[in-house]
């Protein structure tokens, strides 16, 4: 359905686009067909429409994600054509998942603007790698070229490192969006982005939108419950249920330097990853009380997040694969006594799509010669237009 956006979205470009991301937990290559219509006489509030056409989860071929977790877990490539052949493989899948998502909305290539592609993170060191940390970085792999090849669509890429190159974190990139689809007069709003890392936007009623990095949503405990149950997930929470919270390995867990950072900041699971599990436990735990203890962990440091930083939130809007953890949103509800705790689709806004929306639109930023970044947000120095665009084959 259509979503009037409640402030600018970007000058007049029209049209489809077609936003594509695979996110930290690497569960699947989320497509979204985007319409963007500017203000019009059809619209009197002089206000922009996003209508989502179609969004689709495509899976990845099993072990190709394999080697993306394991990259995501910190293990080294092997060797520079195993980096350049994953470049390849993984242009190759947002290619098909493409090309699918068009066939079944029954939309030829040349009637889309552009794609917008994420791509696949492989690491994200917004302040410097661990060899001298001096010269900050993020990879996000999948060959836009490639991308345009095989489709025929202007395919913009590369979002982050223009922002990170500008001194900022390269995250979170999609305030803006949040801002223009989510935002009301009358109250503050924080949008809650669970995937595998968790990001709030802030969205208050005075004042600058402001978003973060809050931690592990479920790039934690996806890859607990894969490694003890064969699951890529854990549907329903029922594992977590299974177990209970471990007082002192929440405590050890909870003293992890990073959670004190202010913003701006950014993670992911170059951060938290089995391994920062492993180093805290003491090997007595259960592993359905460790999926409870992280199910926990990930609650009290979202909580303790908005509490720092927008104490005044009266409505927070989840979206992410997240909203589908139950015991996840009910136990952020727990902590957040004083806000509305809800999903994205509760004001006409697909919660599983966001993020693949928010790449249609960065696409349509980069196309118009327009910045995709808030410096207040990311840290960056000023705003930018961010990605390359590989023209149409």
């Amino acid at each position: 359905m259509p979503v009037s956006a409640a402030g600018p979205l970007g000058p007049p470009v029209d049209g489809l686009f077609v936003g594509l991301i695979s996110g930290t937990s690497a569960d699947g290559i989320d497509a979204a067909l985007v319409r963007f219509e500017r203000a019009s006489q059809a619209h009197p509030q002089g206000r922009a429409t996003v209508e989502l056409l179609l969004g689709r989860t495509y899976a990845w071929d099993d072990a190709l994600r394999a080697r993306l977790v394991a990259l995501g877990q910190g293990s080294d490539a092997q060797s520079l054509d195993e980096l350049g052949t994953l470049d390849v493989q993984i242009a190759d899948a947002f290619a098909d998942a493409t090309l699918r998502l068009l066939d079944e909305a029954g939309v030829p290539p040349g009637d889309v603007r552009a794609i917008g592609s994420h791509g696949q993170t492989v690491r994200h060191r917004p302040e410097g790698a661990r060899f001298d940390g001096r010269h900050p970085f993020t990879w996000q792999m999948g060959d836009g070229g490639l991308i345009a090849e095989r489709t025929g669509i202007a395919t913009a890429c590369d979002f982050r490192r223009r922002d990170v190159a500008a001194g900022g974190h390269g995250a979170p990139l999609l305030p803006a969006l949040h801002a223009a689809l989510l935002a009301d007069a009358d109250e503050d709003r924080a949008v809650l982005n669970l995937g595998g890392i968790a990001n709030f936007t802030l969205l208050p009623t005075e004042g600058p939108v402001r978003g973060f990095d809050t931690g592990p949503a479920n790039c934690l405990l996806d890859a607990w419950c894969l490694r003890h149950t064969g699951a890529a997930y854990d549907a329903g929470a029922a594992f977590a249920a299974q177990g209970g919270v471990d007082a002192e390995l929440l405590a050890r867990l909870l003293d992890e330097p990073w959670f004190m950072l202010p913003p701006p900041k950014s993670t992911g699971r170059e951060q938290f990853h089995l391994r920062w599990v492993e180093r805290r436990l003491d090997g007595e735990e259960s592993p359905a009380d460790v999926q409870a203890t992280l199910l926990e962990l990930s609650a009290i440091t979202i909580a303790d997040a908005l509490r720092a930083h927008q104490p005044t939130t009266r409505r927070v809007l989840a979206c992410g694969g997240g909203v589908h953890n139950p015991r996840l949103l009910e136990r952020i509800a727990a902590h957040l006594p004083e806000a509305t705790v809800e999903s994205t689709a509760r004001h006409g806004v697909d919660p599983d799509f966001v993020e693949a929306m928010g790449f249609a639109w960065l696409a349509r930023q980069t196309v118009s010669g327009l910045p995709g970044n808030l410096p207040g947000v990311t840290g960056a120095r000023a705003p930018r237009v961010l990605g390359v665009v590989h023209p149409a084959a």
